[in-house]
């Protein structure tokens, strides 16, 4: 509750505040226009980084590796664009955070750390799960991993099994009823 009267709240009076005094100090149809620049900037901004980061991404699946820094990236790039789209300088500057290479680096080392990434690179599938995984083992696509899914690296062993369970009691039966198939007196 206290992030969404941030949110909807206190931010877009801070924003209508910084608006009025910038409006008072540099006219109406300057900060209008400073507002459209700053959007079309990050627009650019954000196209730029967000191609490079594609392509770091794809390289590293190319490679069998999980771009799990690209992705934490990407995500920190859709925020700051949407920051960039909102009208105000304050929203503005967050937005232009996210996208410099440097601080978005950074915001996404400290996601990377409350996070638990799990997958498989030939199947190029990942998962991620905030808050850095409960107990040893953590999730994966199907739920939660047991100790025995894993191998002594921790990695996820994957295999195929028949379901041999009608067979065996067949067998059973049949052991129980002697050779000639009928039951043993």
């Amino acid at each position: 509750m206290p992030v969404f009267f941030f949110l909807f709240i206190v931010m877009p009076i801070a924003e209508l505040t910084v608006l009025i005094q910038v409006g008072s100090i540099i006219g109406v149809l300057n900060t209008v226009g400073l507002v459209f620049l700053t959007a079309v900037i990050g627009a650019w901004l954000l196209r730029q980084q967000g191609l490079a980061t594609l392509l770091r991404a794809n390289e590293r699946l190319n490679s069998g590796e999980l771009p799990a820094r690209e992705v934490a990236e990407g995500l920190i790039l859709a925020v700051g664009g949407a920051m960039l789209l909102t009208p105000g300088f304050i929203t503005d500057a967050f937005g232009f955070l996210c996208l410099l290479p440097g601080t978005r680096h950074w915001l996404a080392a400290q996601a990377l750390k409350r996070m638990t990434v799990v997958g498989q690179s030939q199947s190029r599938s990942f998962f991620f799960r905030a808050g850095g995984g409960s107990g040893p083992f953590g999730h994966g696509p199907f739920g939660s991993q047991r100790p025995f899914d894993r191998d002594a690296n921790g990695d996820i062993i994957e295999g195929e099994y028949q379901d041999q369970t009608q067979r065996d009691q067949g067998r059973i039966e049949d052991a129980g009823r002697g050779q000639g198939g009928r039951e043993k007196k």
